[in-house]
């Protein structure tokens, strides 16, 4: 799998965590552990999954158990995690929206 990197930082009163790479079972810790973080320390978080190329049932575990434990909204998926969502149903329950700003909501 190609290498992985997240980025964070504040935007409009959220905590935006952005994930670049492709996330399955052995890539998913340093994103994990972000999230987690984020969780505990701000209100609102961001998953600003734009630069996300690959990613399994491993990610969509995640977002689910972040959504359980913040304020947690996910912008600008491409594609292939947008179809992801879609087909397991979790886009009815997570906040998906189409960028950084409208999930912010600034």
């Amino acid at each position: 799998m190609d290498q992985t990197m997240v980025v964070q930082y504040e935007w409009c009163g959220a905590w935006v965590v952005g994930a670049r790479g492709a996330y399955d079972m052995n890539s998913i810790t340093p994103l994990a552990d972000a999230l987690d973080t984020a969780a505990k320390q701000h209100p609102k978080v961001v998953l600003d999954a734009s630069g996300i190329i690959f990613a399994d049932s491993t990610l969509l575990n995640l977002l689910i158990h972040t959504h359980q434990a913040a304020d947690f909204r996910v912008a600008a998926p491409p594609q292939q995690v947008t179809r992801l969502l879609e087909l397991t149903g979790v886009d009815t329950v997570l906040k998906v929206r189409p960028t950084v700003e409208e999930a912010a909501v600034c």
